[in-house]
């Protein structure tokens, strides 16, 4: 029998049969064998891995081995992000650069310092000759994400040492990657903008005198232009991007993949597709879809009865995409508050009146406000629970005119200094291949003759 488009379906549908039908675990097992699902504990903790000097996420206090709510801080080498951005917005200059040398580093960079690895950033910002022709305008993808980790693997071609694991040779390949990486985005999108979307492609020569927030809006607008404050709001986005500790999932991708004594395009690509994953980075464009779905739903933002019943038509799997959940809200770590997301809300407020969408982010304001009680009311969870940074990200890369292709690769161009930091102490300090457990629950069973198998089920 020939195979063909229909035959082919009907085959892979019985083999996924097969496979439910022969395996499985029941719950209970991962209690009684004390597996630690998701590498967490059961308190909701997570399994303590490793030692970092990189960062620090903090969201709740231990007392008599319970979880006790606290306010959410996040530190970068020990310095509170609030102190950074806040030093930013006094001084009227962009941040990011900082961030990332300080992460990569252990310290804030004097201002010489500063300046000189701007200056590295926009030498470096440039693409390989003939690497934007030959891997992204001949190879085009629907899903940016897709392109940064296929170009990121590419780049491992034009490095004449691509394998040395030697301090300096990943400081040289980390700080390259940092700078191409957000020309790799701009020049995805575009051509993913062409080929799937019929619609214009636009390629400006790249300034390398700009900041990396600066660069990627002169290459998404049509005529370059762009606002200072526009350009400080997304460097805002960055800096709070940048960095959340070697326990979340991409950046624990980056660590297991580097302890294994792989190369940087391999370890970076890995993490780029972690972070695609919508439990992980990829929330934010879920809850862009998700508020989008309550505007086309509710007609009166300001009525809150009618917003909490779209609320809870999401959780009872009604609305939204069926997950039931309301995303946006709950973080691993973080309790009472996720510093990352009040800064933004704090932000947001101010931009939005010069945006004119007030209106939308008072939305967002009455979501926030009564999401708890849609949990407590409808699934009986009194667990405090508080926005993270995906749920206001999102408003604001609207507010910037940010196209939604581009909400998660931006968080990747931002989170790359975190990767790259976690990268070389793992290189340098880690000492141990990366290899947790997994007990087998499958029975010894004896093998069974071809001849005699037709009935074995």
């Amino acid at each position: 029998m020939s195979l063909n488009e229909k035959i082919y379906r009907e085959r892979l549908k019985e083999l996924c049969n097969e496979y439910r039908n022969n395996n499985g675990f029941n719950s209970s097992d991962y209690s009684a064998y004390n597996v630690k699902r998701g590498l967490r504990n059961p308190d909701g903790t997570g399994v303590m891995a490793g030692l970092t000097n990189i960062c620090n996420v903090h969201g709740f206090m231990m007392a008599d081995g319970e979880r006790v709510p606290d306010e959410g801080k996040l530190t970068y080498r020990g310095i509170d992000v609030n102190d950074i951005v806040n030093a930013c917005v006094e001084e009227n200059r962009f941040g990011y650069e900082e961030t990332a040398f300080l992460l990569l580093f252990g310290l804030l960079p004097t201002e010489k310092q500063l300046d000189s690895f701007k200056d590295t950033l926009g030498y470096l910002r440039e693409l390989p000759p003939n690497f934007a022709e030959d891997m992204i305008l001949k190879n085009p993808s629907k899903d940016v994400m897709n392109k940064l980790a296929r170009s990121v693997l590419a780049l491992y071609s034009h490095d004449p040492d691509p394998d040395n694991t030697s301090l300096e040779n990943i400081m040289r390949q980390s700080i390259q990657l940092m700078a191409s990486l957000p020309t790799i985005m701009t020049y995805a999108y575009q051509v993913k903008r062409r080929a799937f979307d019929k619609q214009s492609m636009f390629f400006h020569p790249v300034d390398l005198s700009l900041s990396t927030s600066e660069s990627i809006l002169r290459a998404l607008r049509f005529d370059t232009k762009f606002t200072d404050s526009e350009a400080k709001l997304l460097d805002l986005c960055m800096i709070l991007h940048a960095e959340h500790g070697g326990g979340n999932n991409s950046t624990f991708t980056t660590r297991v993949l580097s302890s294994s004594g792989t190369d940087t395009y391999s370890a970076i690509a890995g993490a780029i597709g972690s972070l695609k994953g919508p439990r992980h980075g990829g929330a934010n464009l879920r809850v862009r879809d998700m508020m989008n779905e309550l505007k086309e739903n509710v007609s009166d933002w300001k009525d809150e009865d009618e917003v909490y019943n779209f609320l809870a038509s999401v959780i009872r799997k009604e609305k939204g995409d069926g997950s039931g959940l309301i995303y946006g809200f709950g973080h691993a770590v973080y309790t009472m508050s996720d510093p990352r997301a009040v800064i933004l809300k704090n932000t947001a407020g101010k931009i939005a009146e010069e945006k004119n969408m007030t209106a939308e982010f008072e939305l967002y304001k009455t979501v926030e406000k009564l999401t708890p009680s849609v949990m407590l009311n409808i699934k009986k969870s009194s667990k405090i629970i508080c926005p993270n940074v995906d749920f206001y990200s999102g408003f604001v890369y609207d507010m910037l005119g940010i196209p939604s292709d581009l909400f998660t690769p931006l968080f990747a161009v931002s989170r790359i200094a975190g990767w790259c930091a976690h990268r070389i102490e793992e290189v340098t300090y880690g000492g141990r291949i990366i290899r947790p457990a997994y007990r087998s629950m499958v029975n010894r069973k004896s093998y069974t003759p071809i001849s005699e198998r037709e009935n074995q089920k």
